[in-house]
């Protein structure tokens, strides 16, 4: 059955993935299906805290996080929010955002997954602001 955007179809987003859903993490984004499409690799503002197994990112703007952005179906970004624990009232484990991400010369609207900020305190920040290479490293 075919759908258009008048009855309700949701069109493919952009993510920024920035921890265990990277290239080469435990839980490589590239593992869903329909496969995501990667995009371009970006650079945005926060501050990435060791969770222990996983990152967490908080977009206050103080650091720079390394990541991906990729190109998903809404069935990728249903399964996304079951995986970081969303909630639709907040409490989940993290909280999902909509955040202007530039990637050269251009810029993409993306869905961050940002650690609800009960979870980071006594958390160690990973200056790098790189989660592959501060996980490779202990």
């Amino acid at each position: 059955m075919k759908f258009d955007a008048l009855q309700g179809a949701r069109a493919p987003r952009h993510v920024f993935v920035y921890g265990t859903l990277r290239r080469g993490g435990r839980n490589d984004i590239a593992r869903f299906q329909p496969e995501p499409f990667h995009v371009a690799d970006a650079v945005i503002a926060g501050t990435l805290y060791d969770l222990g197994a996983y990152p967490g990112l908080v977009l206050d703007g103080k650091g720079r996080i390394v990541g991906e952005i990729y190109r998903i179906e809404p069935e990728v970004e249903a399964a996304l929010d079951v995986l970081e624990e969303v909630a639709d009232d907040g409490s989940g484990e993290y909280i999902k955002r909509q955040v202007a991400v530039d990637a050269g010369a251009q810029r993409f609207e993306c869905l961050v997954y940002e650690i609800h900020p009960a979870r980071i305190g006594g958390r160690a920040v990973i200056g790098s602001g790189d989660w592959i290479a501060h996980a490779a490293a202990r």
